[in-house]
């Protein structure tokens, strides 16, 4: 199926459509969501696909690829709801980011890696509902967070200043924290 979608257009040498390199920047990420290409083989392929001008361009990106990596067994999660009291959770090592998030914590700390994750959409939605607790967004290049839709109740932000870099992922922070943090950075360096 994934190089049916990359031919639809027609002959390898037929101008691409916007939809055509739409659907497969779909199968890319959906790909790496299994495992079946790196971070780095993403980013390759995804440039590439979004400045391809034929059918021929958009064909090869896909041909070692599976048919099972463009069908709905591997599509990215509307809702994840993370819920917790007096715990800590942890999503990163090439998580896929779902759509939205809910995130429900008491006494306990979330932590977010975007450092190494598939990002699948260019908005990320969080719906928060922290008290005495903490968030922790790791980010890298590209990634910007708005929290200005927050509630704080005796709580504070702490944000490291984004690098410029051209934006991948715009996270819009939403709810309420009462006794709480929320810290955005980059991950720590390894010595």
């Amino acid at each position: 199926m994934a190089a049916e979608i990359a031919w639809a257009g027609g002959a390898p040498g037929v101008r691409a459509s916007h939809a055509g390199r739409e659907r497969v920047v779909d199968v890319l990420r959906v790909a790496a969501g299994d495992g079946r290409l790196t971070l780095q083989e993403l980013e390759k392929r995804l440039e590439t696909a979004l400045s391809a001008r034929t059918v021929g361009e958009l064909a090869v990106l896909t041909a070692d690829l599976p048919a099972v990596a463009g069908q709905a067994s591997g599509e990215v999660e509307d809702v994840v709801r993370i819920r917790q009291e007096g715990a800590s959770t942890r999503r990163g090592d090439g998580w896929v980011v779902p759509r939205r998030p809910e995130i429900r914590s008491v006494w306990g700390e979330v932590t977010l890696d975007l450092t190494d994750a598939v990002i699948t959409r260019d908005t990320l939605d969080i719906d928060l509902d922290l008290r005495a607790g903490a968030l922790k967004l790791l980010t890298r290049p590209g990634v910007v967070v708005d929290t200005g839709g927050l509630v704080l109740n005796y709580s504070e932000i702490k944000a490291r200043r984004p690098t410029d870099a051209p934006v991948l992922l715009r996270i819009r922070v939403t709810g309420e924290i009462h006794y709480g943090r929320i810290v955005v950075r980059p991950p720590r360096r390894l010595r």
